[in-house]
Formats: structure tokens, sequence, C-alpha cells
């Protein structure tokens, strides 16, 4: 039973022991749930203000109301608070935080600064090394199209390093003026460098300086005569004219901000991100924060800023739509500036983002009234026990029992939940060529680890009656109950809308074609089969780069790569002697002793 004056005596009683440093706090509940994670320049100060009750909203106030006991780390600063704290809300997923469900890693542009001929890359992953990058960017043809100018205007290399080596001519990207061909000596690495710094200018928003630049050494070059480098320089600067004449003059003074605006509407919070960047619209992306409308839009902004930027770099300069409370704190962490501005151009572009703000919430609406009627539909023509909130869908993939691997996908009333994808790899190779025993294994591993937590209410199976009856048949051991297996198979010549579906005990059947309940069960299907080719593709791909090396105990990707670079093929290394396997980088005597034993003991 809840008790308000017992739930603000426990939290007295730990204000008084309470640390005035930096930190995380967790609120408590009898039954050992965390209730909430905060973060805080003064953890007793932030605390010392949940017992002022009136000024609490109810959800607080319910929330004070269940503390039993609280516990406190003590971090160096504000920035590893706001880390620690993202770490604990996703471990514990406090009902009463706001949940950011951000599964989206940005793709950056990636110059690899330290190589002799550095090169352009689309990256993706973390960035602790010291190589330069730039972004992010909100899709990958956000992306592409500043590779491309980038290609034009500066003529980088965009090619892997063993293509880079092993180049004889010049190739295609030469010919269209996109590349300088520096692995062929076109350029040297002197001028190859200078071409590399005038990008990353580029990158950084300094782009009139470079256009005088240019026009300067071509001038120079005409009067010496040196008309190819002059006509050369003049195609770069038509193509940094004409990148310059296609940007958006409301972000051409921006160097680095992130714009960001909340909206509600119909009892929907939305945040909307822009990304500006060097001048370029870097592209947009929506966030609905689970567990936010009864909080503040102060609550709400602040936890999004936690969370995002705690595994998103942040820019120079964050603009919202409205202020926070904790703007020095939030600044110090996050090591950004932040600001509102109610006039003038950057307002003008916080109205943009709050419009798209608005028409993401109306297509997240259609989008969940769509799920919600086909899931309806779904329980009442299938005879559910109840609407399903989880839905997993399994399918296999092999090529002739070759690198053969099941895949699960998670289907909830708020779409695809791709963090609980999962993949198994076909552990006993008897089976990879019988489809029925691989989904037994996949089932069956499934099943061993399934809690309430992630229990499904629906199973759907790509294949017929002989599919569903093996399954039942593995997981006779396992707890059953409310859990709705459905087979999917093919109709009359494969047709797409007219499958059958097998449930148990009752006779197979189809659903109106072309119906939208018959797209929605195709589009869970296909989901599942584009899952596991994609994961078979990508097994099948990934052994193409094992050799009898990997077997060899303390070699390396590293050792590996110098190895085979140096003998030419995982062959030649095993027949060299000692002392030839000592003239790569890397490969002491007592390695190279380890590497001849393994190959002729």
């Amino acid at each position: 039973m809840i008790d308000i004056k017992q739930g603000l005596a426990n939290l007295r009683e730990h204000i008084k022991v309470a640390p005035e440093k930096p930190g995380v706090y967790r609120m408590i509940s009898d039954n050992e749930e965390v209730l909430y994670v905060g973060k805080a320049k003064n953890i007793k100060k932030r605390i010392t203000a949940y017992s002022h009750l009136d000024k609490l909203p109810l959800r607080l106030q319910q929330m004070v109301a269940q503390i039993k006991r609280m516990e406190f780390i003590v971090v160096e600063n504000e920035s590893r608070a706001l880390l620690v704290e993202n770490e604990l809300i996703k471990k514990f997923k406090p009902r009463y935080n706001i949940l950011l469900k951000d599964d989206k890693t940005f793709p950056h542009l990636m110059i690899d600064v330290e190589a002799d001929y550095p090169s352009l890359h689309k990256y993706r992953g973390s960035r602790k090394d010291k190589n330069k990058y730039f972004g992010p960017f909100a899709s990958v043809l956000a992306v592409n199209s500043v590779m491309d100018i980038l290609q034009k205007v500066f003529l980088l290399r965009s090619c892997r390093d063993n293509v880079f080596k092993n180049r004889q001519r010049p190739c295609l990207m030469y010919q269209i003026k996109r590349c300088s061909a520096p692995c062929v000596g076109k350029i040297s690495q002197e001028d190859y460098k200078k071409l590399v710094n005038e990008a990353i200018a580029f990158l950084e928003g300094k782009n009139s300086k470079i256009q005088a630049e240019l026009s300067e050494k071509m001038n120079q070059a005409s009067e010496k005569q040196d008309y190819e480098t002059a006509i050369m320089l003049r195609d770069r600067i038509r193509a940094l004219t004409n990148v310059q004449s296609k940007q958006n003059v409301e972000y051409a003074d921006i160097k680095s901000a992130d714009f960001i605006s909340l909206v509600r509407d119909k009892n929907v919070v939305c945040i909307q991100v822009f990304f500006i960047r060097s001048g370029q619209n870097c592209g947009n992306v929506p966030y609905f924060p689970s567990q936010a409308i009864d909080a503040s839009n102060n609550e709400i902004l602040e936890a999004f800023l936690s969370s995002f930027y705690a595994i998103h770099l942040p820019p120079k300069e964050i603009i919202l739509s409205e202020g926070i409370e904790n703007k020095a704190f939030m600044e110090e962490a996050l090591g950004a500036k932040i600001s509102v501005y109610k006039k003038g151009n950057k307002a003008a572009i916080l109205k943009t983002v709050s419009e798209n703000a608005k028409e993401s919430i109306a297509r997240k609406i259609a989008m969940v009234s769509s799920v919600k009627k086909n899931l309806t539909d779904f329980m009442e023509k299938f005879g559910l026990p109840k609407l399903p909130k989880r839905i997993e869908i399994y399918d296999n993939s092999h090529n002739q029992g070759s690198y053969a691997v099941g895949a699960m996908v998670v289907a909830t009333p708020e779409g695809f939940d791709k963090k609980s994808y999962r993949t198994f790899n076909i552990k006993n190779p008897q089976i990879t060529n019988d489809d029925f025993a691989m989904m037994k294994e996949v089932l069956t591993r499934r099943f061993e680890k399934m809690s309430a937590e992630n229990r499904p209410d629906v199973i759907l199976l790509d294949g017929g009656r002989g599919q569903l009856n093996a399954v039942y048949e593995c997981l006779q051991g396992f707890d059953l109950d409310r859990i709705s297996i459905i087979a999917i198979s093919k109709g009359p010549e494969r047709n797409a809308g007219k499958e059958f579906y097998h449930m148990k005990d009752k006779e197979s059947f189809a659903l109106e074609f072309q119906s939208p309940l018959a797209f929605y069960l195709q589009n869970l299907r296909d989901e599942a089969h584009r899952f596991a080719i994609g994961t078979h593709r990508k097994k099948r791909a990934k052994s193409i780069y094992k050799s009898s090396l990997d077997e060899v105990d303390g070699i390396g990707s590293k050792r590996k790569r110098d190895l085979l670079n140096y003998f030419g093929s995982a062959e030649e290394v095993a027949q060299a002697e000692v002392k030839d396997l000592q003239k790569v980088t890397g490969i002491s005597k007592k390695t190279a002793e380890k590497i001849y034993n393994y190959f002729h003991n």
C-alpha cells in the first residue's frame, strides 16, 4: 500500500546523509524496484527538492510515496554523472524516468588523417582514434550527398587500402574527375595532403577561404602558362561554387548546431532533431520518448539531452525550442553551448523544426492506429486469447547446408523492435539441410532463455503444418500457456497474398486476398526473411576472410594481416622458416616459432 507520509519520511532520512557532490542517485521501493535514476551537481540539494510535495506534479508525488531507500554514486564531474545516469537508466528502465528508445547509429564521414594518403569513407561506430569525423548525418542519403561534393571538389580517394596498394593504373573515379589518383603517383604526397586539409577546412565551414585560395592558385598557374593545372583548379572552383549556390541560405552561417524542438499533440510527445553542419542540413530525426505524457517539458528535454548525448557526439551549439532549468549543469556535462532564440534566423529554423515535429506526430498516430486495427483483426480472426503485445517471427537461411542460421524478429504495437532481434548459429552440423530440425534447435534455445519480460504472445513460423508440428514437438516441456503458434505457408504458385495459415487443432485457412491484415502478416514474415538472409550473407562473407592462421594461438587480426601482406597467402606462411617469419613487423622469435610449430607438428 502506498503511504505518502512514510515515503517522505524515508526520503528525509536519506537527505541527511546525502553527499554534497556531483553524482547519481537511485530511488528504490520496498520490493527493490528502482523507481527513478537522476543526476545532480549537488546530490543533497537536488533530492531535497523532492521533499517539497506541493511543488511536485502528481506523478512525482506518487514516486516519493513509494521510496523505501536511496543509493548514491559520487563521480568526479558532470560529464561522468551524465554517463553513469544513462547506463543505470538503460539497465533498470525505471518507471518514473523519461525513457528514450534510441537504437539509431548515425553515419559519419571519416578521413583517416594519419595515413600516408588519407581516404574518405562513410563510417558508423565509436570514434576513439585520432581520425577526423564529421557528422552525424540522419541518413545514408545525406552522407552520400556530402561525399559526392567532396569527391568533386577535393578529389580524395575513397577506395580501400588493399585496392589502393595494388593499383597499376588509375580507376574510373580518376577518369570522371572524382579522384586525384595518388595510387599511381598522379599527385605528390605533399599536394595530396593539401587537398585533405582543404576538405577538412570545407567540412569545418571555411568555404570562402578555400575558394579564395583556389582562385589565387588558378591565376598563378595561368601566369606560368600551366594551363592543365589552371583548368583543373577552375573545375574545382566551379564545383565548389555549384555547392554553395545549392546551400540553403538559412544554414549558411551555421557551423555546428543541433536544433531540438519539443511538441505535444493528442497525448503524444515528439522531439524533433535537425543536424546542421558546415552550412549543410544533414537531416532530421523524430523521437517519441516513453513515460513522458505526465512529465513537464523541462523534465523531458533534460532527460532527452542526457540520454541522446551520452551516446552521440554533441555539436558546438544545441538550440532548444524552450529553456531548461539546469542549463549550466547540462552545458558543463555536454561541453556544448545551449541556446534558445525568440527571433532571427535561428528562431525561424526552430519554427520549421516544430512543424516537422507536428507532422511526425500525425504520422505516428496514423501508424499506431493502423497497427492497432491490424492487431485487433489478428486477435479476432485467429482466435487469440488477447491483443498481442509481442510477436516473434522466425525464419532459417542456409546455402545447401552451409552457413546455416536461424533468425528471430520481434514486432510490437509500436512497430519492429530491432533491439530484440536475435540470430542463432546452428550448432548441430548434421541438421543444416533439415529446416524442421533447424527450427527445433532455434525454438528450443529461445525458450530456454525465456523470461516474464520477453515472453511472446504469438510465434509466427515461415512454413506449413509440418513445421508447426515440429515446433510443438520440441516445445513439449515448456509453458506455452496463452502463446499462439502460427505457421505461414506459400499460396498457389507461391503467390504473395494467398498464403495459408496453420494453427494447432484448427483447419488451415487463408485470409481475404489483399486485405490489410494479410499485408501486415506478410510484412512480418518478409522482415524475418530479410533479417535471416542478411545474417546468412554476413556469415558467408566473413568466412571468406578466414584462413588457417585464425587457428594459431596469439595471432590476432593485425598480425594475420601483416603476415598475409608480407608472404601473400596462408600457404606461403605455412612453408616459411622461423628466420623468415621474424622479418615480419611485430613477429618475435617466440611468435615465429609458435607459427612454425603449428604448421609443422
